[in-house]
């Protein structure tokens, strides 16, 4: 046992069981529809409007539907991130496996879609208005890197959020054995802060991978 042994998916006949834990968020939407209007129906359909809106101006695409595959990417982050939280829970967005599964298809797309329909438009985009010609070479090697990392940094963000606030909970959470009751009383007040700000942690960062998706695919039309 060590440290990262929490973010080890066991494997039983070589197969990661562990990796199920995505499919969770299957189990929480029959209820949904249990008592129409229900209470969770109409907080995610308020969620969703708000997502719609916001994603809307920031892609101004005038095709209807655009904005549905950020807000299922938002969803599934989200429920991942937060299930996550939950003890036995397998953390499957700590994985790099999963984040850069989510990031490379959606850049990839970005960047096929924009060099084949819009070329003169992303050539546009790699030289910023008012760059000096003499800065013009480097700002093409500059632009072009951070084109290239793009996917990287997405799914690096992503994972780096959710391993650290679960190090820090399991490096509290190991030294309370060792604590008498008035530490253990204020290692548990802890703990319950550190808690909240990972569920803040869990919904900001799913908000923010949906939201760099979108200005990216933006950036292409």
């Amino acid at each position: 046992m060590n440290l990262f042994s929490s973010f080890e998916p066991s494997s039983l006949f070589n197969f990661s069981l562990n990796w199920l834990s995505t499919l969770l968020i299957l189990i929480f939407i029959p209820p949904m529809f249990w008592l129409i209007p229900s209470r969770m129906q109409m907080l995610w359909i308020n969620i969703t409007m708000i997502l719609h809106k916001e994603f809307k101006i920031l892609l101004n695409s005038p095709l209807k539907g655009s904005t549905l595959i950020f807000i299922s990417l938002f969803a599934f982050i989200l429920f991942n991130n937060f299930l996550g939280l939950f003890p036995y829970i397998f953390t499957s967005t700590s994985h790099m496996v999963l984040t850069l599964s989510l990031a490379f298809p959606l850049w990839l797309s970005f960047m096929i879609y924009g060099w084949t329909q819009n070329t003169t438009h992303m050539l546009a985009h790699l030289v910023p208005q008012g760059t000096p010609p003499v800065l013009m070479p480097f700002m093409v090697c500059i632009e072009t890197i951070s084109n290239i990392i793009r996917p990287g940094t997405l799914a690096i963000r992503l994972s780096a959020n959710m391993i650290a606030g679960h190090l820090l909970l399991t490096l509290l959470g190991n030294t309370g054995p060792s604590m008498n009751i008035w530490m253990l009383v204020m290692l548990i007040f802890t703990q319950i802060l550190l808690l909240t700000l990972e569920t803040a942690v869990s919904i900001i960062q799913s908000y923010v991978f949906a939201v760099l998706s979108t200005l990216y695919s933006s950036e292409v039309t």
